[in-house]
């Protein structure tokens, strides 16, 4: 049993989708989504430096178009599960025909741009904290006034809010934390200050055409698999304010059997990840073009097992 993975912000370097742009179509692809969203994606994701794309405006878009450009790359069998971290999720419920390629990179612009709004609000932030127990992690960071924003399984919690905030973390690591390591992001999300995004995301969704998901769609708020697109959508527009738990989704993965993992470009982050939580399952980071034969050939031995 296959799942598709799709990775969250941070994911994105300098120059990530200069090769994706070689292949069949793909370039013609990012130049209409390009348009239907009035941003330059292939602009940013071959010549923008670290700063351009770390806006949260652009590297949402920007992740977005390049998990569906190279699961298109991939031209393989469907997977038997999907799921995306963060902003990858919007990603999976494309690539589950929730809704169209199109309508998910409005979507996530709509979304891009509403969380830099809120963001610019405070100045916040987001740390990962590496090592530690989570049953003293989270209650640590919820004492210095910090969000758990993302339980991402293997030892790794995601801390969120604002400069000062994180600034007392870095002075008062809770105990068994090895290290604080400030993310690529602008602000703070997954929490409260997210909010206002929200409220522009719940106003959006009624353009959308939504359909209900053709495969296993796990959603990252709980790892519970989610059977109706009206319902992957609600999820989508709540999850800006509310944490991720990939730690679950892993859970998930482990119950429903799954013996293969693909992570889609930016590839690395969740493999990672894998890797260390789910011992005995194959994984594969889509880094660049030259994965994906070693996908397809991971694909088709394991999907539909």
């Amino acid at each position: 049993m296959l799942v598709l993975v799709a990775p969250g912000q941070g994911a994105q370097t300098p120059g990530f989708l200069t090769p994706w742009l070689d292949l069949p179509g793909a370039a013609d692809r990012i130049a209409a989504w390009s348009d239907a969203i009035g941003l330059d994606l292939a602009h940013y994701g071959t010549k923008a430096d670290a700063d351009e794309i770390r806006d949260t405006a652009v590297a949402q878009p920007l992740l977005v178009a390049a998990g569906l450009l190279s699961a298109a790359a991939l031209d393989a069998a469907s997977p038997d599960v999907v799921a995306g971290h963060s902003v990858g999720e919007i990603t999976a419920a494309a690539l589950a025909g929730v809704i169209e390629d199109e309508a998910a990179l409005r979507f996530v612009r709509t979304r891009g741009l509403g969380m830099a709004e809120a963001a610019a609000v405070t100045e916040t932030g987001m740390a990962a904290l590496l090592g530690g127990d989570p049953a003293v992690t989270i209650p640590h960071l919820e004492k210095l006034g910090l969000t758990p924003a993302n339980v991402n399984g293997a030892g790794q919690i995601v801390a969120a809010g604002t400069a000062a905030q994180l600034a007392a973390l870095e002075a008062d690591k809770p105990e068994g934390v090895r290290r604080v390591v400030a993310l690529k992001v602008a602000g703070a999300f997954h929490t409260h200050h997210m909010a206002p995004a929200v409220e522009k995301l719940r106003a959006a969704v009624g353009d959308l055409t939504v359909s209900d998901p053709t495969v296993r769609y796990v959603s990252n708020a709980d790892g519970h698999t989610v059977a109706t697109g009206t319902e992957v959508i609600a999820r989508l527009v709540g999850q800006v304010a509310n944490p991720v738990r990939w730690d679950l989704c892993m859970e998930t993965f482990q119950s429903l059997g799954v013996t293969a993992l693909v992570e889609l470009s930016p590839g690395g982050t969740l493999t990672g990840i894998a890797k260390r939580a789910l011992p005995g399952v194959r994984t594969l980071a889509l880094k660049t073009p030259d994965d994906l034969d070693a996908a397809r050939a991971l694909i088709s031995e394991h999907a539909g097992v």
